[in-house]
């Protein structure tokens, strides 16, 4: 026990030192971006790892929750003049709402017909972005004012960066602690058989929709931190491929590992960026990269490479 939190304490203060170096090493603005991009998908990526990871609940329309993020922070902000901090509180809890409404008839499924149902939730709340061009401006998109804090804007990607690794330490420090509280260990217990669990007093349904709930929250935050990044937002962001990116970043990185969440984020954010310029052979490399890192490390990255200096 005084081990893993030894491991948890230099974990974190490993990406704090991370977070703060970064900055002054990146050559320029155009990586700063990626770098924001990674942290945005990281904070994602934590939440969902939470439902994945720790509780075993497939989800492969998370990204739903992120486009709901983003499209109620733009529409909230640009159509009804709201304040971007009341209309991403609104977004949260508009989203929380959601999942504590889907999250009992859907989690009582198991196995591929979980993940099916998720990819309907996901499809349905695609759909409706796309459709409603009133709204939502269609397959088009539309525009996000910028973010104000008590009337202070960030005024470029190095404000934007302070912001994002901030939240993104917060998240990952709030993962780390639900994950060695009671209500982590329930979720261990569900990941691990739900009849056994249920046998030794867990709550089996309250459980499931608490993390459900938790994992649209993450999202949703940086659903709507993307938006006022961006300053656009397409349907685009809330479809199934979103949502497929977000499943990979966490079983790359690792699942039930909130570290191996964030390093999958950063390398799945920052690996077409490299390969841009081999524009034919960037999906091959990719798809080589991930397939070797599966087969050779199948536990992810993290969760592997510490088994790995552990035995040693």
């Amino acid at each position: 026990m005084i081990r893993r939190r030894e491991a948890r304490r230099g974990g974190l203060g490993a990406l704090a030192a991370v977070l703060l170096v970064l900055p002054f090493v990146l050559p320029n603005t155009y990586y700063l971006n990626v770098a924001i991009l990674a942290g945005l998908n990281a904070i994602a990526c934590i939440g969902l790892n939470l439902l994945i990871g720790y509780a075993g609940q497939i989800s492969l329309g998370h990204a739903a929750f992120f486009g709901i993020g983003a499209y109620v922070s733009a529409i909230l902000t640009a159509g009804q003049g709201w304040p971007p901090v009341l209309a991403l509180l609104a977004a949260l809890v508009l989203n929380g709402a959601l999942a504590f409404a889907v999250a009992r008839p859907i989690l009582r499924l198991r196995g591929h017909y979980l993940a099916m149902a998720t990819l309907g939730l996901g499809i349905i709340v695609a759909i409706v972005l796309a459709q409603e061009v009133r709204l939502t401006g269609g397959p088009d998109g539309m525009p996000v004012p910028p973010l104000v804090l008590l009337g202070w804007s960030p005024p470029g990607e190095a404000a934007w960066y302070g912001i994002v690794a901030v939240l993104l330490w917060i998240a990952a420090w709030l993962s780390l602690n639900l994950a060695r509280s009671p209500i982590g260990r329930a979720l261990a217990a569900l990941n691990a058989s739900e009849i056994a669990a249920a046998t030794a007093g867990v709550d089996v349904a309250r459980h499931k929709s608490l993390v459900f709930v938790l994992s649209a929250l993450y999202a949703s935050l940086a659903g709507s931190l993307f938006a006022h990044y961006a300053g656009f937002i397409t349907p685009a962001k809330a479809g199934f491929l979103q949502s497929v990116e977000l499943v990979t970043m966490v079983v790359l990185g690792g699942m039930a590992s909130t570290f191996g969440a964030v390093v999958g984020a950063a390398i799945l954010t920052a690996l077409p960026q490299i390969f841009a310029t081999f524009h034919e052979y960037e999906t091959i490399a990719l798809g080589a990269i991930l397939m070797g890192i599966m087969i050779f490390l199948p536990r992810g990255l993290v969760p592997s490479l510490a088994r790995l200096a552990g035995r040693r």
